[in-house]
């Protein structure tokens, strides 16, 4: 019977109290880095934040692979308009503008109107 005591209290039970010490302290390791990660989620502040900055920086990637196209497009017309004949392009201007009249009428009619506007702004002065 002393030797049953001797192993309950004795240095018998010391390995099973280091390893249970030692489960233990992975244990807390282990809930601390979960509590961590449910904290991470739970700060709805800062993952709008990460998604503000990740969609602006993909807008900035997509204006600026934008931005390069059109800058092309426009060398490669101002390049055509240069070596186009004068006469040929006004004709072609002239046949686009016989075929579908309204963009001009509108853009005058825009541009009337702003007139307008401007001379009785003016006006009440």
């Amino acid at each position: 019977m002393s030797e049953l005591a001797h192993e309950k209290n004795g240095s018998a039970a010391k390995p099973d109290l280091v390893a249970l010490r030692e489960e233990i302290r992975q244990t807390r390791s282990e809930l601390g880095e979960t509590v961590q990660a449910l904290a991470a989620r739970a700060d709805v502040k800062a993952r709008a934040r990460e998604q503000v900055a990740e969609t602006k920086e993909r807008v900035r990637t997509q204006a600026a692979v934008m931005t390069g196209r059109v800058r092309e497009a426009a060398t490669d017309a101002a390049v055509r308009v240069r070596e186009a004949d004068k006469r040929d392009l006004a004709h072609r201007a002239g046949s686009r503008v016989r075929a579908n009249p309204w963009p001009a009428v509108l853009t005058v009619a825009g541009l009337a109107a702003v007139a307008g506007i401007v001379l009785i702004i003016r006006g009440r002065r």
